[in-house]
């Protein structure tokens, strides 16, 4: 069999229902049927490194791939878990989406505010959770500077968020200080 489909449309066939059935012990039956999809798109990727028998290997990736599963759901749950924690009953009634709405406005309005640096690092630590080590080799200086960078990131975005806004009616947000930098740069040089 030289036809790459033909060779992977038999050993679909002939493992298949085996891959399946290893899932289906192990998890639900919906990602038992996402994890033997997915084993079968890794085969189709490395057909031509395939060892033989190849069931085997087809298990071990199903076994890889469901671990990953039960890690994602891990997580969820923990995230799920430390919401909850942190949150009261008072919360779930009080909430109203509009409040949220205008935080979020001025919140993205204070960020447009700020260097492109400032944002990033902010970015790093709050939206990505990298430690300071990390975050630090991403924007490709030394711990210590990053921290400061950091820093002085969160003093410009606390003063931004109480700042009344500049330019305009509510809700304008102003040029990015980043584009403001790059265009004194550019005239200068």
């Amino acid at each position: 069999m030289d036809d790459p489909e033909e060779r992977f449309t038999a050993l679909y066939d002939r493992h298949y229902r085996a891959v399946l059935g290893y899932a289906l012990l192990r998890d639900e039956h919906g990602v038992a049927e996402d994890v033997c999809s997915e084993t079968f798109l890794v085969a189709w990727r490395r057909l031509g490194e395939l060892p033989e028998p190849v069931l085997p290997w087809l298990l071990g990736v199903a076994r890889n791939l469901l671990a990953k599963q039960r890690d994602s759901r891990g997580r969820r749950q923990a995230l799920v878990d430390r919401i909850a924690a942190l949150s009261t009953e008072r919360d779930a009634v009080a909430w109203d989406v509009a409040d949220h709405v205008v935080d979020r406005t001025t919140a993205l309005a204070a960020l447009a505010t700020l260097p492109e640096q400032d944002v990033e690092a902010m970015a790093l630590a709050s939206w990505h959770g990298l430690p300071p080590e990390q975050a630090a080799t991403v924007m490709g200086c030394s711990t210590r500077t990053y921290n400061v960078r950091l820093h002085r990131a969160r003093k410009r975005l606390s003063r931004a968020l109480r700042a009344e806004p500049a330019g305009g009616p509510a809700g304008t947000a102003r040029r990015p200080r980043a584009v403001e930098h790059g265009q004194r740069f550019a005239e200068e040089a």
